[in-house]
């Protein structure tokens, strides 16, 4: 009998240490962009956010009991899938990551969903993937997205246009899934708003001489050129190619043209040239700038908030379903993201974390008044720019 009990009392022990580890180990995520390639200006900036949210987590104590998460970089290069595919079978096998912040580039990310993610059964949130073709991808409801789908974009890009008086352009995009579908959408509403579109043609990346896109594209004319690229590729050529030809003068710049690396490519040469990029207003917009800014990095940067956010509703996810694991947590992203609960903001993982942890119920709102619509996607907030004495200024929200 004294045996028996000893052997139970020793079971009791063993089941307990293990559920305490359980609730006390590492929680390793991963963080999938492209640290080089046509976007490597801004990938930096939007890992030191989504790390921001881990480290806030982490400090927090409250995520599981007592986990701490760990951040695990790997490189999607923006263009590459295969390398984007290497690197996240590399964090899944080799690192253990229980989810993924990332990827960047709608292309990469879809490949990485495809051929990893769903297999593995591993959630992804992105922060920038925004084809509109994502929106239909099979994901076994795993994958989710803190930017808007490009559908919406090109809509708020046509109406910018339109009410500036600008009634016709030529478009140059960059020839992958992000740029196709950007400039797809783009046209499609501003025919339908009464503009023109007078030559659509794609550009490769990585050239040294654009002169022949520009010919063609001054050839057929326009009040403006659309550059749908990358600001640390294609788009800048174009854009040096039409600045010197004098082909044109004003640029419209979609969310992957902008960066401060156009600031100083360019300075007050394209001055008076505008642009959209998701971003918001809002309370939670302001206190992730003072985040950002108390951690050392700028926070108003491209896709800082919504890297930020992705990383957050990945932990909240785990707490709301008590598991780190992606098959429990998967179906609680929507629930901690949209209403109804408690509004949370940057820098109030903490509270959310005991909020869950308690029964109760949280909505995100994040530093992009993140609401999650359809297929896992934000329902979009835009920002409008202008280049302005060289500087890349915010004046109007959308």
């Amino acid at each position: 009998m004294k045996k028996l009990l000893l052997g139970t009392a020793l079971s009791a022990v063993t089941a307990t240490a293990a559920l305490a580890a359980s609730h006390s180990n590492e929680v390793k995520l991963g963080i999938i962009l492209g640290f080089t390639g046509p976007i490597e200006s801004l990938t930096p900036l939007m890992a030191a956010s989504a790390e921001l949210a881990m480290k806030e987590v982490s400090d927090s104590g409250a995520l599981l009991g007592g986990a701490t998460v760990t951040p695990v970089r790997a490189d999607s290069t923006c263009v590459d899938a295969a390398a984007a595919t290497a690197g996240a079978e590399r964090l899944i096998t080799s690192d253990g990551v229980k989810g993924i912040m990332g990827a960047d580039c709608s292309g990469v990310t879809g490949a990485v969903l495809a051929n990893v993610a769903v297999p593995n059964g591993i959630v992804m949130i992105s922060p920038s993937a925004t084809s509109p073709a994502l929106s239909a991808a099979e994901d076994n409801g795993l994958f989710f997205r803190t930017s808007p789908s490009d559908a919406r974009q090109g809509q708020v890009l046509a109406d910018v246009l339109v009410e500036r008086g600008i009634t016709t352009v030529a478009l140059s995009y960059t020839n992958n899934d992000y740029g196709k579908g950007l400039a797809d959408s783009f046209e499609a509403a501003f025919k339908a708003a009464g503009g023109s579109v007078t030559l659509s043609t794609a550009h490769e990346d990585g050239k040294a001489d654009y002169s022949a896109e520009v010919g063609a594209l001054a050839s057929a004319g326009g009040d403006a050129l659309v550059v749908a690229g990358y600001v640390d590729q294609g788009g800048p050529g174009i854009i040096r190619a039409a600045l010197d030809t004098g082909a044109f003068e004003t640029f419209v710049l979609p969310d992957g043209m902008i960066g401060a690396a156009l600031e100083t490519t360019f300075g007050d040469e394209i001055d008076g040239s505008f642009g959209t990029l998701p971003g918001t207003d809002s309370e939670g917009a302001g206190m992730m700038l003072e985040m950002a800014e108390a951690a050392g990095f700028t926070g108003n940067s491209p896709y800082v908030g919504e890297s930020y956010d992705a990383a957050a509703l990945i932990m909240l996810a785990m707490q709301a379903a008590g598991s780190a694991e992606p098959a429990d947590y998967k179906g609680k992203v929507f629930d901690v993201a949209n209403a109804p609960g408690e509004p949370i903001y940057p820098g109030e993982l903490a509270k959310a974390l005991k909020i869950l942890a308690e029964g109760g119920e949280i909505d995100y709102v994040g530093a992009t008044a993140v609401e999650l619509i359809g297929p896992g996607e934000s329902a979009g907030s835009y920002k409008e720019i202008e280049i302005k004495g060289g500087k890349i200024e915010t004046v109007a929200y959308r």
